[in-house]
């Protein structure tokens, strides 16, 4: 529903209370104004349970009214007012953020908390409800996009003086969910475990898809060893890549917009160089040499030449089968990225090197994928004994990152 700007009232109100004997809420609060458009008299009243949560409630409206706004908004619902002003609670907001906000409002949101007056959600109530969607198992995504939503409508209530506090701004909420959406608290556990699994999944996926496009299974394999998003892979041209230092210029990636799929900037909005191993290069030679000396040519596309997408991978290769088949059944596409972060970052690469070419904006999201093993923590008490005898410990070699993923 599109926004309404709501009258300004600003006028004094009248107030009485009524007490009912016998009702479960026997006291009547209400409050009358002269409309300064209609100049009819309007009334608003509402039960309570007692004398003093009555003139609480006269006390809330006149304040509003004073402010310039609508006592009537103060009776509406979450779910009533929330629908009404979506559109400014989802003001900034990029079309594909958008889409999961409003997911997490119908089907969250609404259900558990539509039904209270506006004014009567509580930060407990917010709190109750978060937990009650982590212990039903909604994963981390479901339950942030939920709740980043209830947060913008409420802070639009605040705006509009019905209510003075933000309550879904939850005591510990920033630092539950202050991790990027995308990433998880061990993001290590999602990734494939060596190169045969990898290459085992690409030819499952071109195995199950539509006249076994391969393609698919090349989209795969180029997304883990470069630890890119499946947009970005979309977005590969012909100009991207650096065959002399085989190297990609990540620019931009492949996202649904209105009227349909579109290329945009990359999620940092900051380009990125990232390696071509070995082991995918001979690949890379073959779709290049097809796709010609075009420059703005897609390296990956769909059977049709079409844009890739998360969504269109799953379908056409029926990936949800195809992983538990596998035994992978919480596998999804984006875990593709955390298998090449985590990958290089076992081969040995530095965690700055890392982070410039996950795309990383805080540091401490590509710590996540550092592990070190047991001969990691002994050669580190080597150098510390080296350090205070002045016995130096010669540095092993390091070898190459596709020297490390054949081994594994």
């Amino acid at each position: 529903m599109p926004y309404q700007h709501q009258l300004p009232i600003a006028v004094p109100l009248s107030d009485d209370i009524e007490y009912r004997p016998g009702r479960y809420l026997p006291y009547r609060a209400r409050v009358r104004w002269i409309d300064p458009a209609t100049k009819r008299r309007r009334s608003l009243s509402q039960m309570q349970p007692t004398a003093e949560a009555a003139q609480e409630w006269i006390n809330e409206l006149k304040t509003s009214a004073a402010r310039g706004i609508d006592p009537a908004t103060s009776n509406q619902t979450l779910a009533e007012y929330g629908n009404a002003q979506m559109q400014l609670a989802l003001r900034g907001l990029e079309p594909k953020t958008t889409d999961p906000y409003l997911a997490g409002w119908r089907l969250r949101v609404v259900p558990a908390l539509g039904h209270l007056p506006l004014t009567a959600v509580t930060n407990g109530a917010v709190d109750r409800t978060v937990y009650a969607w982590i212990a039903d198992g909604e994963g981390r995504s479901t339950v942030k996009n939920s709740l980043a939503i209830l947060v913008r409508v409420m802070e639009q209530a605040v705006r509009d003086g019905l209510i003075t506090v933000n309550p879904a701004r939850v005591k510990g909420w920033q630092r539950q969910y202050q991790l990027a959406e995308d990433e998880l608290d061990d993001p290590r556990s999602l990734a494939l475990r060596d190169w045969n699994a990898l290459t085992q999944l690409a030819s499952a996926l071109v195995a199950r898809s539509y006249q076994q496009y391969t393609g698919w299974g090349e989209a795969v394999v180029f997304a883990a060893c470069t630890a890119a998003r499946i947009g970005e892979v979309s977005g590969v041209r012909v100009k991207d890549i650096d065959r002399h230092h085989w190297i990609w210029s990540l620019r931009r990636q492949t996202t649904p917009s209105p009227g349909g799929l579109a290329d945009k900037n990359t999620k940092g909005k900051v380009a990125r160089r990232v390696p071509l191993i070995e082991e995918i290069r001979p690949m890379i030679a073959r779709r290049l040499l097809a796709v010609g000396d075009n420059p703005d040519a897609r390296l990956f596309t769909g059977p049709r030449g079409g844009r890739i997408t998360t969504a269109i991978l799953r379908d056409a290769t029926h990936w949800d089968d195809v992983v538990r088949s596998l035994g992978y059944e919480h596998l999804r596409r984006h875990d593709l990225r955390h298998t090449g972060l985590t990958w290089m970052a076992d081969a040995g690469v530095p965690l700055h090197v890392l982070r410039l070419i996950a795309g990383h904006g805080n540091l401490q999201t590509t710590q996540r994928y550092l592990h070190p093993d047991l001969q990691s923590v002994v050669r580190a008490g080597q150098n510390l004994s080296g350090h205070l005898t002045g016995v130096k410990t010669p540095p092993p070699p390091t070898p190459g990152l596709s020297a490390t993923l054949r081994r594994l």
